[in-house]
């Protein structure tokens, strides 16, 4: 019984059959310990909450705008925000630490076990540099986990989850660059060339060749990038960038140092293949200027990330697919 309602969670139909079982409840136990722990984290470490908007202009974007939801806002085009990280930025100058949490929402029209059209993502950015950024990212997760096992154990390993491999979480995260991880694909079916962004097959495989732990995989090419992910001085043809990625899941989490050259950020902003689509649209420049100023006129070291939530929970949990680890999973086949 306990394996059906564990495999009914993948599927969207049925849904409020689904989530009104045993398995289900375990699993709304475990995510509301994973964000207490997140939360106690923030708060313990000096993080103050800032709400963003949720319908922003095309600046609310990440990498892809073609993944945005439009709508109209009295006569204006608007979009459902993918991040709050440019508001966040905003409030830099004036806070050293703080964070939020949206609902991201990507129109991707592909339905699979990794993706979904709405997802809870937590976010923060504080003055500090790339070493710090990655200090807070490992700080949060392992608070997460932490307050998982303490919290939930009991539902944890109710879903047969290993809590001998799960308690492997807090051990010191795995770290390998990008460039490095390039060549343990050498001699593989997953071999690539320098540049190509990696596939989850990829994520995995290295998850697991360091030991089954959470791993950064850090310094990615600047060309498959965002724009204002901060150059690094040593090596202008990377970023310092890092994503976590976690058994199961894959990436987790996408961080980076902030550019704060101006000159710099307004070059790589024009050159971008975003701006580019953009442009083609009619976009000019100007939507980008209430950002550009900021950065011209309080040039702050920072970093900051986002956290898929879903995407922890999976991991935590051993699911094979994410829909297995939220409520109402949204995708191109569902409408609740």
């Amino acid at each position: 019984m306990q394996l059906q309602q564990v495999e009914a969670l993948k599927s969207t139909a049925g849904r409020f059959d689904a989530i009104n079982t045993e398995v289900a409840e375990a699993v709304d136990k475990v995510n509301d310990a994973l964000y207490w722990g997140a939360l106690n984290y923030f708060r313990d470490n000096g993080f103050a909450w800032m709400d963003v908007p949720t319908m922003t202009k095309i600046t609310g974007a990440c990498e892809n705008v073609d993944t945005l939801y439009s709508l109209d806002h009295f006569g204006k085009c608007a979009y459902l925000a993918q991040t709050g990280q440019l508001y966040l930025e905003a409030k830099i100058p004036r806070h050293k630490k703080i964070w939020t949490v949206i609902t991201s929402s990507r129109a991707e029209a592909g339905v699979d076990s990794r993706h979904l059209n709405q997802f809870q993502l937590l976010e923060f950015e504080h003055q500090g540099d790339f070493e710090s950024l990655l200090a807070n990212i490992e700080g949060l997760l392992k608070a997460m986990f932490a307050s998982a096992i303490c919290r939930s154990g009991a539902e944890i390993e109710s879903l047969g989850r290993s809590m001998r491999e799960l308690s492997t979480y807090l051990m010191r995260f795995n770290r390998i660059t990008y460039s490095d991880a390039i060549r343990m694909f050498e001699g593989t079916p997953l071999e690539i060339q320098w540049g190509s962004d990696l596939k989850h097959g990829h994520e995995l495989f290295l998850v697991d060749k360091l030991g089954g732990r959470p791993t950064f995989i850090t310094h990615y090419p600047k060309a498959i990038k965002f724009f204002n992910m901060r150059q690094n001085r040593e090596n202008p043809l990377v970023v310092n960038s890092a994503d976590l990625v976690l058994p199961f899941s894959g990436e987790a989490v996408g961080s980076a140092e902030r550019e704060d050259d101006f000159p710099l950020l307004y070059d790589r902003l024009l050159k971008s293949p975003m701006f580019k689509i953009l442009s083609k649209r009619g976009v000019a420049i100007s939507e980008f200027e209430d950002y550009l100023n900021l950065v011209s006129e309080n040039p702050v070291l920072h970093s900051g990330c986002g956290v898929g939530f879903s995407r922890v929970s999976q991991s935590v949990l051993g699911f094979s697919d994410i829909r297995q680890a939220t409520n109402y999973p949204l995708n191109a086949e569902a409408l609740y």
